[in-house]
């Protein structure tokens, strides 16, 4: 049996999150599965049609309630998405370990465990099950401990803002 690939994306660039989309349009079109969770972005890419018309293979999922990101939030509020939160990353284990799709985004894991929601063991824990799916971690900050986690690890940095 494969063992999966890890992969990350990070750096303070735009477009961490559309590679990483990019990669899963690109896996549903060799047929395979893909799941996306989104983190720390309210309700995300949110839902529309057009995802819809993207089921069965790429199915999105964002388990945070609120319209607004979480660093916009009020303390009791963050308090009440860290549930949240915690439920999505318990859906990736899920995924993970029914082995559920081929690919699995975790769309800004990375600020999870920056702020302090999960911890770099957290996240160990929830890779060490991967078996052959590949998995895709975005995010801003990357330490050592995470980096050495990964098969791949892509900084994306913005050259030029119009």
């Amino acid at each position: 049996m494969d063992k999966g690939i890890i992969h990350i994306y990070t750096g303070d660039g735009h477009g961490k999150s559309p590679a990483a989309i990019g990669r899963a349009v690109q896996a549903a079109v060799e047929g395979k599965c893909v799941v996306i969770i989104q983190f720390l972005k309210g309700k995300g890419l949110g839902d529309s049609e057009f995802l819809r018309r993207m089921e069965p293979e790429i199915k999105l999922f964002h388990f945070e309630k609120s319209d607004e990101n979480f660093a916009e939030l009020p303390e009791e509020k963050k308090s009440e998405e860290i549930l949240n939160i915690r439920n999505g990353i318990n859906f990736a284990k899920k995924v993970l370990t029914t082995g559920e799709c081929d690919l699995l985004i975790l769309d800004e894991v990375l600020g999870l465990v920056e702020k302090e929601i999960i911890s770099v063991e957290d996240l160990r824990m929830l890779l060490e099950s991967h078996g052959d799916t590949d998995i895709i971690l975005t995010g801003i900050t990357l330490n050592n401990e995470i980096c050495v986690l990964a098969d791949e690890v892509s900084k994306i940095e913005t050259v030029k803002l119009s």
